[in-house]
C-alpha cells in the first residue's frame, strides 16, 4: 500500500513538473494543506504557526472554506492536488464518508479537538435580548410550525421582546456553523410544538422542511464564512443579532455581547458542561492515505494533540477543552492513527 501511494504521488509530481509546476509552494506537497471550517480555522492556524516555529517542517497552509466545502475538497481524492486535513465544526456526515470511500479516501482519522458554542450575539448599544430556541425558530423559519411566516418584528413573536425588525446575520449553507444552528437551535425550537413532534413520526421529510428551512427575506442575512465580518456587522447595526462561534465572542468581548438562550448565557463554563444549548464538538479529519507521503503530517497531528488540553495554548485562543475522557480517547486515536469506520459515525 505504501509503495502504491508513494508511486501515485511521484507520478503526480512528475506531471506537475512537466507542465511547468513546482517551486516550493503547497502544490509540490512538501507542505501540509488544511481546508475547512472558519470556526476551527483560528485554532488550526495557531497549531500550524507553532508547528512551523518549533519543528524542521514548513508551517501548514490553512484555508477557511467552510466545513461543507472543505469536506468536499478533502473527499475528492488522494494525491497532491487534494488537501491533507479538513477542519469541521460538525461531524462528518454518512454521505460525505461514502463519497470519500468512493474516491479512494479510505483512511480517514477523526479527532475531536475541543468544544465550541454556537453563540448568539448582539451589540451592547442595542436593546437587551434573551431568547428561547422556540422564539428564534419562529423568527427565522420559512414556515414556522408549518404556517406562513408573518413575523416582522421580534415583538410579533412575544410582546416582551424588542419592538424592532428581525435582523440576524448568519453563516451560509456551506458552513458547519449553519448545520449546527439547524440541529441545535432550529429543530429543538420547532419540536417544542407537540404537533411538530408528531409530524416527525408521520412525515419525516415534511418535518425536516418545516423545522430547518430558513426564511430568505432580509430577516436572515448570510454573511459568508468569516465570523469576524459578522462581529463587524453587528457592532455597526445595534439591534441586529449574529450567529458565530464562541471564540469570536470571547475575542471581541465588549464589542459584542452574548444573548441568553433558554435562560443560559454562552460562557466557557456553560459550554464546557453542555448546559448552553449551542454547545458543539469541533473536529479535524486527517487523510491517512497521505501519512507516508506528506512530510510532517504525523508530527502536525501530534502537535495538535499536545495543544488541546486545559493547559494547552489553544485555550488561550478561545477553544474550550474537551472532558478528560474525550481527550484521552482522541489522543489514543492520534497516536495510533486509527481509521474512522462508517459504524463509528453512528456512535
Amino acid at each position: 500500500m505504501r509503495s502504491r501511494i508513494i508511486g501515485l504521488f511521484a507520478a503526480i509530481a512528475a506531471t506537475v513538473a512537466a507542465c511547468g509546476g513546482g517551486g516550493g509552494d503547497a502544490g509540490t506537497r512538501d507542505t501540509i494543506r488544511v481546508v475547512g471550517s472558519s470556526t476551527v480555522y483560528p485554532f488550526t492556524r495557531a497549531v500550524a504557526e507553532a508547528f512551523g516555529r518549533n519543528t524542521e517542517f514548513s508551517a501548514p497552509v490553512v484555508e477557511s472554506t467552510g466545513t461543507g466545502g472543505g469536506i468536499e475538497l478533502f473527499c475528492a481524492g488522494v494525491g497532491t492536488e487534494h488537501p491533507d486535513v479538513v477542519n469541521a465544526s460538525r461531524r462528518m456526515k454518512d454521505t460525505e464518508f461514502d463519497t470519500c470511500q468512493e474516491n479512494g479516501v479510505d483512511q480517514i482519522i477523526e479527532l475531536q479537538v475541543g468544544i465550541d458554542g454556537l453563540a448568539v450575539v448582539t451589540s451592547p448599544d442595542g436593546p437587551a435580548f434573551a431568547l428561547t430556541r422556540a422564539q428564534l425558530y419562529e423568527a427565522l423559519a420559512a414556515e414556522p410550525f408549518g404556517e406562513e411566516q408573518t413575523n416582522e418584528n421580534w415583538s410579533d413573536i412575544d410582546p416582551s421582546l424588542p419592538d424592532i425588525p428581525i435582523r440576524v446575520y448568519g453563516p451560509p449553507t456551506t458552513s458547519g456553523t449553519r448545520d449546527a444552528f439547524l440541529e441545535l437551535i432550529m429543530e429543538p425550537g420547532c419540536d417544542s410544538n407537540p404537533a411538530m413532534e408528531a409530524l416527525a413520526e408521520s412525515d419525516e421529510d415534511r418535518h425536516d422542511a418545516v423545522c430547518t428551512a430558513i426564511r430568505t427575506d432580509q430577516a436572515f442575512i448570510e454573511a459568508g464564512e468569516n465570523d469576524n465580518l459578522i462581529v463587524q456587522k453587528v457592532t455597526q447595526n445595534p439591534g441586529y443579532l449574529g450567529l458565530l462561534g464562541y471564540s469570536f465572542l470571547e475575542e471581541n468581548e465588549g464589542a459584542v455581547i452574548g444573548v441568553a438562550m433558554d435562560g443560559v448565557m454562552p460562557t466557557y463554563e456553560t459550554i464546557a458542561s453542555f448546559e448552553y444549548p449551542g454547545a458543539r464538538p469541533l473536529f479535524i479529519y486527517i487523510k491517512g492515505n497521505h501519512l507516508e507521503a506528506i512530510p510532517g503530517l504525523r508530527e502536525f497531528v501530534a502537535e495538535y494533540a499536545s495543544a488541546w488540553g486545559p493547559d494547552g495554548y489553544l485555550v488561550e485562543h478561545g477553544m474550550i477543552a474537551s472532558p478528560d475522557d474525550v481527550r484521552e480517547r482522541n489522543a489514543g486515536i492520534a497516536e495510533a492513527m486509527t481509521a474512522l469506520t462508517r459504524a463509528d459515525l453512528a456512535n
